[in-house]
């Protein structure tokens, strides 16, 4: 292994990961730039198990999408649809407290919420959401708003972000997901989502967040018009921040569905690029605890093998999600835990089902 390690010009890098030296923006973009997949996942598989040894988790859980308005509407997402379109919609409160107690029998232990910014639902809308779902499913654990969401929910209220969070979280809300990041760059931004909230404007979301005791996730959404230099700026800036606050759990590498998009005409990533972003994440985000390869955006099959390239998370049994969907994303809405222990003891991985917070049931 050593020797072919030196024959690809990875041989710093390894002795870096096997003594748990920290990599740079410069090996990361050596790691990008070569062709032996096997030897990258070789690498991060080293730092996944120093960290997560043979476990591989997942979670019980329920998406809820509450309304696809948006006053963004970025390029790259087919989700996001104006006021007044006939594929808009928006849920009342009581219409999510139904979707709760349909599924009232099933040991969920996450509901996770994420939505349009839409112009004219009142904050009272989105406490009211949270005291709901609390009120049907008590002990659950709602991870919900993005950072972009919580910025637009307190500019609705015409409060700051930290008073917002410390609302949303008195109404119930348990942690925050990762969405909304991209790419932190402003010329990609620029490019595609010029309206959204900037990359250092999420950041200092996600810092007022886990400065009130918050967690978060993290993600990128890689494989349109970004860089490979602009996916490594995105992590080191992540990288950092993590190391001010220590608030992440985990990051989530987003593969970009083109369908229905305003950039329909570009293709999908692919399995070896997707590979990739998976085993850089893991060896460059040396602070972040997980690494989720999120099976409804990769597939099972590629998923499945990104335990062995970093990743030690796959999201869980999901139920009704719409965002990758609504982009041409062809994988089953769902699985069940039977068919995800599956998939884990078949890539000689141990399954754990957690909760949010990464504690095993």
């Amino acid at each position: 292994m050593e020797k072919a390690l030196k024959h690809a010009g990875l041989s710093s890098i390894y002795e870096k990961v096997v003594s748990g030296a920290r990599i740079d923006a410069e090996d990361a973009r050596r790691l990008y730039d070569t062709r032996h997949l096997a030897l990258l996942g070789y690498l991060a598989n080293i730092a996944r198990e120093r960290l997560n040894g043979n476990k591989a988790y997942y979670i019980y859980n329920q998406h809820i999408n509450y309304s696809n308005v948006c006053i963004n509407l970025c390029k790259f997402c087919a989700f996001g649809k104006e006021k007044g379109s006939q594929a808009a919609y928006e849920m009342t409160i009581d219409e999510i407290g139904s979707k709760i107690t349909e599924r009232l029998d099933e040991p969920i232990k996450e509901v996770h919420v994420v939505g349009g910014l839409h112009p004219d639902l009142p904050y009272e809308y989105y406490t009211q959401m949270l005291k709901t779902i609390k009120a049907i499913r008590p002990g659950i654990h709602i991870q919900a708003f993005t950072c972009v969401e919580v910025a637009h929910i307190a500019k609705v209220a015409g409060k700051s972000v930290e008073k917002t969070l410390s609302d949303l979280a008195s109404a119930g809300l348990g942690s925050i997901p990762g969405g909304g990041a991209e790419v932190f760059s402003p010329r990609v931004r620029e490019r595609l989502c010029p309206d959204k909230l900037s990359g250092p404007a999420w950041l200092g979301v996600a810092k007022t967040a886990h400065k009130l005791g918050i967690k978060s996730n993290a993600t990128m959404l890689y494989g349109h018009i970004e860089t490979i230099d602009e996916r490594i700026e995105h992590l080191m800036a992540l990288r950092e921040t993590q190391d001010e606050t220590n608030g992440f759990m985990c990051f989530i590498p987003l593969a970009f569905h083109p369908k229905n998009t305003g950039l329909s005409g570009l293709s999908s990533a692919g399995g070896v690029e997707d590979l990739k972003m998976i085993a850089i994440s893991r060896l460059l985000l040396d602070n972040f605890p997980h690494i989720k390869a999120y099976w409804v955006m990769l597939g099972p099959k590629v998923a499945q093998i990104a335990l062995s390239f970093g990743a030690d998370d796959l999201d869980g049994t999901v139920m009704e999600e719409k965002i990758t969907h609504m982009a041409g994303g062809e994988t089953s809405q769902a699985m069940t835990r039977e068919e995800i222990e599956d998939l884990i003891d078949r890539a000689g991985r141990v399954p754990v089902e957690r909760d949010t917070l990464y504690q095993p049931v």
